[in-house]
């Protein structure tokens, strides 16, 4: 039987690696330069801390972890016969891979609570997994990579994170991302004065989607979930929402002068937005998007989303939003929290269609030792001690060259991996040196290669 790997995930080869580093890199030092700390945490977590975080959607995509042992043995007879995948579940499954890393990051955060200074400022690189259907750009296994900002309410935060967005696209040379901003608080006072402050979430879980499913599509499913046509026809003027992000501000100023929490989303999208003008960015564009509503209970104020250059036609690249009271669901109330997200593969991607990773090379020795006579090796391999205890990358070739045949493997081995540097011989303890770009040689002692290369 052929092998293989399960749907939505990948095999990495090292010039893949070898680009995502170069992201990953970027990412981290833009994290650290504006003042985040690392953490990690498990792979998987226990399911009452996943379940029932991220609405009937996302609980739908959380991938469940079999118990140990004879997992069915104490499951009742009934209920198995019953054939209820969802009952049986909760019996046969007490741990989850985790969904995304803000839960977990909560959790932490309750967990530590005494640990921890704030307001408290963590960024995370980890790979998670969801159950979803395998398409371009979205994968079942992937890495998110997270920084958020717990104890502080104050606006400034969401500042920076539009800043640290475009801080990281312009060092990656990704020109004309689009952050997209919304508020939460905008979305209940839009229900709230259409009438369907009960539909809550499922008119911003429907609104979310006209970008992919349409109007027709939108509104077929507003339907579909109770919301009458009255309510969205008075809704249906947000479909086509044109103009400045100052006009659309006023407009929403003037829809809900009758709402309190949607007059209050506008002044704080009203702050961000003349504060980020204020400052200018590198080469994001920022745009209010009142559909933005990315589907997750837990946000509660700004709502992030970063969409690719035109060019490139893939979904968002990264995401976030305020979660005023995320923390609580684990017992710690009023700790305000913001934070955003990275969508690693989905950048690698944009940057592979734009052409971005032309500098990224692997890593390679600097200088390979050939090995052509096997009572060399010895020599060589202590020579190949010393320029590495001085930070130099050095190889031997592992297998001795016995015929003019197995001489040009190496050689060739050298072209193919583009090397600097070969050594191809020992005489009286010095060490015959090629450079393979003028095509020199040379006889050097190990302390004179080592002046030499570095």
């Amino acid at each position: 039987m052929k092998p293989g790997i399960p749907k939505g995930t990948r095999d990495f080869s090292s010039t893949q690696v070898a680009r995502r580093n170069f992201i990953f890199n970027t990412i981290k030092h833009s994290f650290e330069l504006f003042g985040f700390q690392p953490i990690e945490t498990p792979s998987f977590e226990n399911s009452s801390t996943l379940m029932g975080k991220y609405g009937e959607e996302g609980d739908r995509l959380i991938f469940k972890i079999l118990n140990s042992g004879d997992y069915l043995n104490k499951v009742d007879e009934t209920l198995l016969s019953e054939k209820n995948s969802n009952k049986v579940t909760n019996q046969i499954s007490e741990k989850a891979l985790r969904y995304d890393l803000t839960v977990p990051f909560a959790r932490y955060v309750v967990q530590h609570q005494n640990e921890i200074t704030f307001p408290f400022k963590r960024y995370q690189i980890q790979p998670v997994w969801r159950a979803d259907k395998p398409q371009k750009g979205r994968f079942r296994e992937f890495y998110q990579c997270d920084a958020d900002v717990v104890g502080s309410k104050s606006l400034w935060q969401e500042i920076e994170f539009i800043q640290l967005y475009d801080a990281v696209f312009s060092k990656l040379n990704v020109q004309g991302t689009t952050i997209k901003i919304n508020n939460r608080k905008i979305l209940s006072g839009i229900a709230e004065v259409i009438g369907a402050k009960d539909k809550l979430i499922d008119f911003t879980v429907a609104l979310d989607k006209l970008d992919k499913i349409g109007k027709e599509g939108v509104v077929n499913e507003m339907l579909a979930k109770g919301i009458d046509e009255e309510a969205i026809k008075k809704v249906q003027p947000l479909f086509d929402f044109t103009g400045t992000n100052d006009d659309k501000l006023n407009s929403l100023a003037n829809m809900l002068s009758e709402s309190e929490e949607g007059t209050k989303g506008v002044e704080e999208l009203r702050f961000v937005i003349n504060n980020i003008k204020g400052l200018g960015l590198q080469t994001a564009n920022l745009e209010l998007d009142v559909t933005l509503a990315r589907g997750l209970n837990y946000y509660t104020g700004a709502i992030f989303e970063v969409a690719a250059p035109k060019e490139v036609k893939i979904g968002s690249i990264g995401g976030g939003g305020r979660y005023d009271d995320l923390t609580g669901i684990f017992g710690l109330k009023d700790v305000s929290g913001v934070g955003i997200s990275f969508g690693l593969d989905r950048i690698y991607l944009v940057m592979e269609e734009l052409g971005l990773f032309e500098d990224v090379e692997l890593p390679k020795p600097k200088v390979l030792f050939l090995n052509f006579d096997e009572s060399e090796s010895l020599i060589k391999m202590k020579a190949i001690a010393e320029l590495r205890s001085n930070g130099i990358k050095s190889e031997l070739y592992p297998d001795v060259a016995v015929s003019n045949n197995q001489q040009k493997k190496q050689w060739k081995y050298v072209d193919k991996r583009a090397i600097d540097f070969v050594v191809t011989s020992v005489e009286n303890d010095k060490f015959k040196l090629k450079n393979t770009q003028t095509r020199k040689e040379q006889l050097l002692t190990i302390q004179e290669i080592i002046k030499f290369v570095e």
